[in-house]
């Protein structure tokens, strides 16, 4: 990037591994490869949690209920996860990153931002940085990553998505305003589909269009979002890469295209939201004390549950049992159920395992 000298310019980096969790069945497996797999159950009300780029050609996708998703590829073979195995990947690219800089931010086990700005290699250039580090993922795990890169941590995100797989791709300061311009605004990573759906509404299609609003019309209509999307919509973001950071809570919510009405599907639909908020505890090395369901009905009434533990959870398996406490007291319920979404709160950072020689040393 080679107009990103300037110190005032960030270099930010987003890499994303390709199809992280199918990828690495179809490495540990070699009769998987080439063949269209899914990550998750294959029972009635199974959901994908991740598929193969050989599934993906047939429209297979993450959280597709498995029935659906059999339907579109009937050759379609189902693997059921292993997140001891996804979490020691992760943790050898994290080793990779760090290689480079001590300024990431880790999203999940599969993705992360790097501010190269400064970095440990006194490379200039963030475009190579990024090849190096994709090259060294590839050495090292065997998997490939797709990387974007740009000067702030949205444009990062979207870039790279555009050459993915195998692929990077940079988005400049010059180019920056221009190309946000003319994405659509489903498109924008912070834009769900229920947003999306209400900018619609309010005349908003893309980029330019979300330009053209005021600032107060933003916050009157998306409330603390506003100041947000009027900065992306301009190309600015100036969120930092925030470092080890424990954050008050994280969360993970989904609008169904359907009212649901009956437990199990409730359940499948809760599981890509479990794995998303467990996910970026594990990657960041976070216990969670407090989890919280959310339900928001058809005439958008909603209702919170939660529950708090002595210890951080130990597994996901501890997470899915407590939403299932939560959740079964709901049905039936006395409307159709539009959202349900996932947070975990009381976080705190995990106690480094000792080393055994360095518990006999003490």
């Amino acid at each position: 990037m080679n107009d990103m000298n300037s110190t005032r310019v960030r270099k930010i980096v987003h890499v994303d591994m390709d199809a992280f969790y199918a990828s690495v069945e179809q490495r540990d497996n070699p009769e998987l490869r080439g063949k269209p797999i899914a990550v998750g159950g294959s029972a009635a009300r199974g959901v994908v949690a991740a598929a193969s780029y050989e599934a993906r050609v047939f429209g297979v996708h993450s959280a597709m209920p498995s029935v659906t998703a059999k339907r579109k590829c009937p050759e379609l073979i189902f693997v059921p996860p292993r997140f001891d195995v996804y979490k020691a990947v992760s943790q050898q690219i994290l080793q990779i990153f760090a290689e480079y800089t001590s300024m990431i931010e880790p999203l999940s086990l599969d993705e992360a931002y790097l501010d190269v700005t400064q970095n440990l290699k006194g490379m200039e250039i963030a475009t190579e940085i990024a090849t190096e580090i994709r090259a060294r993922i590839k050495q090292v795990t065997g998997l490939n990553a797709s990387a974007g890169i740009s000067y702030n941590k949205f444009l990062a995100k979207m870039a790279s998505d555009l050459n993915k797989p195998n692929g990077q791709a940079v988005i400049t300061p010059k180019n920056g305003p221009a190309f946000v311009e003319a994405l659509p605004v489903k498109k924008f990573h912070g834009v769900g589909p229920a947003t999306a759906e209400k900018m619609h509404r309010l005349g908003i299609d893309n980029g330019a269009d979300l330009k053209a609003k005021t600032l107060e019309f933003l916050v009157e209509h998306f409330g603390k979002s506003g100041p947000y999307f009027h900065g992306i919509a301009r190309g600015i973001d100036e969120r930092q890469v925030k470092p080890n950071r424990v954050r008050k809570s994280v969360g993970a919510e989904d609008t169904f295209s359907q009212d649901v009405h009956a437990y199990e599907p409730a359940r499948e639909g809760l599981r890509p939201l479990i794995e998303k908020v467990w996910g970026y505890c594990e990657a960041n090395e976070i216990g969670a004390k407090t989890v919280t369901l959310k339900v928001k009905y058809a005439d958008f009434t909603q209702i919170t549950r939660s529950k708090t533990v002595v210890v951080p959870l130990p597994a996901i398996t501890d997470l899915e049992d407590i939403i299932g406490v939560l959740l079964a007291p709901i049905f039936p319920p006395r409307k159709g159920i539009r959202l349900l979404g996932v947070t975990l709160s009381s976080l705190e950072r995990r106690a480094p395992v000792a080393e055994p020689q360095l518990r006999l040393a003490l």
